[in-house]
């Protein structure tokens, strides 16, 4: 199975590989927000209690405090873990974007090399030629 798979790979154009990398990572990103969202989920809600339990007066206003203070920096946490996985996505894009511009620049680098090699070699060719010429006119 890897053997296919990796032959399936090896098919795949550079811009549908990071497509599916894309993909992926957007996918994996998802599901880490979701999973931190659900997880502190319960400390944003109030505590909700049954009318047969009663806290005396300080104790139910303490935990309120603690429980206020908890969905504070819970709430300030979750949103600082927000706003560092939208700072992270925006650097993953242009690393990719830079990464693409990168890989156009290598390719255009490469034919340049190409057509300056070709043009030496038909200058090369020529001045051969020209020599040549020109000892069999001495030679004359």
């Amino acid at each position: 199975m890897n053997a296919i798979r990796s032959e399936r790979i090896e098919q795949l154009e550079p811009e549908a590989e990071a497509d599916t990398e894309f993909a992926a990572a957007s996918e994996v990103e998802a599901g880490i927000r979701d999973f931190v969202r659900n997880d502190v989920a319960y400390l944003r809600r109030p505590a909700v209690m049954n009318g047969t339990e009663s806290l005396e007066p300080g104790a139910e206003a303490a935990v309120n405090n603690v429980n206020t203070l908890i969905q504070r920096v819970s709430g300030t946490s979750l949103s600082e873990i927000e706003n560092l996985l939208s700072e992270l996505e925006g650097l993953r894009d242009l690393l990719h974007a830079e990464g693409q511009r990168v890989q156009r620049e290598i390719s255009g680098y490469a034919q340049l090399s190409q057509a300056a090699m070709k043009s030496t070699r038909i200058i090369a060719e020529n001045v051969a030629q020209w020599k040549r010429t020109a000892e069999g006119l001495r030679n004359v």
